[in-house]
């Protein structure tokens, strides 16, 4: 072993072995990629707690975008909660089912297991015995599923004490199960304790496999081993109990990751055992390996630390780097930036567009000067970011621009309190919500994501902060396009603009910095009960000016096209003598009105619904019912229809007579005199009626 002052160690150099089933168990790499997957998918998850009990990775789904909160209520608006391998009880199920929050369970299914059974036997009215520490999530969330009674022990004298205390054996049933990280030796130890002492006990052995199978294999590999290396979070429980086994056997250091290796002693080891805990990823398995192989073969005579210290190179939070991309994935970046550090920039760190691609914004082997964000030395990245240096600049920009008045570009990133927060050239800008939209009181939610204007109206550079107002933005634009719209106004002039408010009397259309008003009667050639009826806010309609008074400002808009007009319509397809199918679309005392064409009625006067006298129009006719009738008359003027039954009869009976007098007088024609066209009805519609 290269070790200074022990020369003798040098013709023999030093083994390292790494337990065979070190690392994720099935349970952890389930979460893992669970929680990975949601995000790839651009899904905003918010983790009860860490996903699993390995801080590198935790820090490494953060980067990713994942946030950790404490319970349902503190998840933020438009995230998906992410149950994590520990589980948790029924409570929580309960209460992000009410609050309406989507949620995805990532909990291990033998932890899943320990609840379900928990809660199964509670219910029975038995008395749950559970083996593990009281507050890890993992036991919390197993009594969140305890209906009854439950007591917890993590030894065999806490144990005992609970049996002397509560004498359970001669009261109720007991059920015994375990924490799935327990200590596979004292679990053991327990559940002989407990068969001996409670005559009516149920034992359920709910240590997974791969706790049963890490122990084992530290434990063996331990009492072969001079120093034993367990690698893994400090909160991890199986990882701990790990340490634990191997304590027994040999010298032992817990540690989380490549960083703390400066911190064991080595001296006189030749046999050096590696492990890891179920939560600790691989990648940081085959670190610590790394790193003890190079410097345990290091030919130098230096120390152990010496030379561990010497094959770190770093670098810090806040510096500036140059870094070579190295991969491209959807929602970061991998660099190389020359240490020992595996940098990555976060998408949300590189871009302030949520839409865009980043394979299109950037390719491997583009070289990039970055800002240093936050660096891990236990896990070995770094953290960079392309926005905040680009923000640097950005800030002095926003700077200015609150003197020069400057208008300003962003995106809307986020809905806050008061307001809502909008990205430009890499800084932040609170834009109150009274400065937000034009109007106030409109909702803020659909100008998430979407780009604005903004007026810079106060700055704090001490505090690098500051407010911006939409609101100042538009009334300038709107005032450039006002001027410009007025020059060129006149009568006939057509526009295509957007509805922007509906009321009882009329539309208020936008035609671009100026509003117009298409009176309800100019909507439609038929007759509108509302706007409402004929148009919607946001639509976008072609209208023409019809009046406009510049002085005050006022616009007034037409919006019906004469080619619609249904007496124009009426004059190219109708004229009087003409024949038509109709329906009777009402009745009065004085006659019935007939549908000739939509938009135009005209009027059969009772006189003219038959060739025999009519009392009342109904005896004959009924709404709904189509007739044929004879067009006796047009006034376009006055807009008026005259329609006859009767007209149409005597003319059919003439053609008959005609034709029979042909047939019977050897040809000989005796002509009837047709009533004349427009000729007056026997009896006069009401003076002033419009048809």
């Amino acid at each position: 072993m290269c070790m200074r002052g022990n020369a003798a160690l040098d013709l023999t150099m030093p083994t390292i072995t790494v337990a065979p089933h070190s690392g994720y168990c099935f349970g952890v790499k389930r979460a893992v990629e669970k929680a990975e997957g949601l995000l790839n998918a651009g899904t905003k998850i918010a983790t009860l707690g860490p996903v699993i009990h390995n801080p590198q990775m935790v820090k490494r789904l953060a980067g990713l975008g994942a946030v950790v909160i404490d319970s349902p209520q503190d998840a933020p608006p438009g995230y998906t909660v992410l149950i994590r391998a520990h589980g948790v009880g029924k409570h929580v199920y309960d209460e992000l089912e009410r609050l309406g929050i989507p949620y995805a369970d990532a909990t291990c299914p033998d932890v899943r297991r320990v609840h379900t059974i928990a809660a199964e036997q509670s219910a029975m009215g038995k008395v749950i015995l559970i083996a593990g520490e009281r507050t890890h999530p993992e036991v919390i969330g197993t009594i969140g599923h305890i209906s009854g009674e439950w007591h917890c022990f993590s030894s065999l004298a806490e144990l005992g004490e609970i049996a002397e205390k509560h004498s359970l054996s001669r009261q109720k049933s007991c059920v015994l199960l375990a924490q799935t990280t327990f200590n596979a030796s004292e679990w053991k130890k327990c559940r002989d304790f407990a068969k001996n002492v409670y005559t009516n006990l149920t034992v359920f052995d709910t240590i997974c496999n791969a706790t049963i199978l890490r122990q084992n294999e530290a434990a063996r590999l331990a009492r072969e081993s001079d120093v034993m290396v367990v690698v893994g979070g400090k909160d991890s429980s199986n990882t701990v109990k790990l340490a634990q086994v191997c304590r027994g056997h040999c010298r032992t250091f817990h540690i989380e990751g490549p960083e703390s290796l400066s911190g064991i002693r080595l001296e006189g080891a030749q046999r050096i055992g590696v492990t890891a805990g179920a939560s600790t990823p691989a990648f940081i398995i085959k670190e610590v390996h790394k790193i003890m192989s190079d410097v345990l073969n290091h030919p130098e005579e230096e120390s152990f630390e010496e030379m561990l210290d010497s094959s770190f190179k770093t670098i810090h939070t806040g510096e500036r780097v140059k870094a070579t991309v190295t991969n491209v994935g959807p929602n970061e970046i991998a660099v190389e930036v020359g240490t020992k550090q595996s940098g990555y920039i976060p998408m949300n760190e590189f871009t302030d567009d949520p839409n865009a691609k980043l394979s299109e914004l950037v390719a491997v082997g583009d070289e990039l000067e970055l800002l240093v964000q936050r660096v891990n030395d236990v896990e070995g990245t770094a953290m960079l970011s392309k926005k905040r240096l680009d923000a640097m600049a950005g800030f002095e920009k926003v700077m200015a621009a609150a003197d020069t008045e400057e208008i300003l570009e962003g995106v809307v990133v986020e809905i806050v309190k008061g307001g809502l927060l909008a990205l430009t050239s890499g800084v932040r800008v609170f834009i109150p919500a009274s400065q937000a939209t034009v109007a106030r009181g409109q909702e803020l939610e659909p100008m998430l994501r979407q780009k604005v204007s903004f007026r810079i109206l106060e700055v704090n550079r001490q505090r690098r902060r500051a407010v911006g107002s939409i609101r100042a933005a538009l009334r300038e634009q709107n005032r450039a396009l006002e001027a410009k719209f007025w020059e060129a106004a006149a009568v006939g002039n057509i526009y295509n603009g957007a509805v922007k408010s509906l009321t009882s009397y009329g539309a208020f259309v936008d035609l671009g910095g100026v509003d117009g008003m298409v009176h309800i009667s100019e909507l439609s050639w038929s007759r509108v009960k509302h706007p409402s009826d004929v148009l919607a806010i946001g639509d976008i309609v072609e209208v023409y000016i019809k009046d406009i008074d510049p002085e005050k400002k006022k616009i007034s808009l037409g919006y019906k096209k004469t080619e619609d007009n249904p007496w124009e319509v009426l004059r190219s397809k109708y004229a009087a003598g003409d024949t038509a199918a109709v329906e009777i679309v009402s009745l009065t005392p004085f006659g019935a009105f007939a549908r000739l064409i939509p938009g135009v009625d005209g009027l059969i006067h009772v006189s003219q619904i038959s060739t025999e006298r009519v009392e009342k129009p109904g005896d004959v006719l009924k709404t709904g019912q189509e007739v044929d009738v004879l067009i006796t008359g047009i006034d376009y003027e006055k807009k008026r229809v005259s329609l006859s039954i009767r007209a149409l009869l005597e003319a059919q009976n003439a053609n008959r007579e005609t034709e029979n007098a042909e047939d019977t007088d050897g040809g000989l024609v005796y002509e009837a005199a047709p009533p004349e066209v427009g000729e007056a009805p026997d009896q006069e519609e009401p003076a002033g009626e419009d048809v």
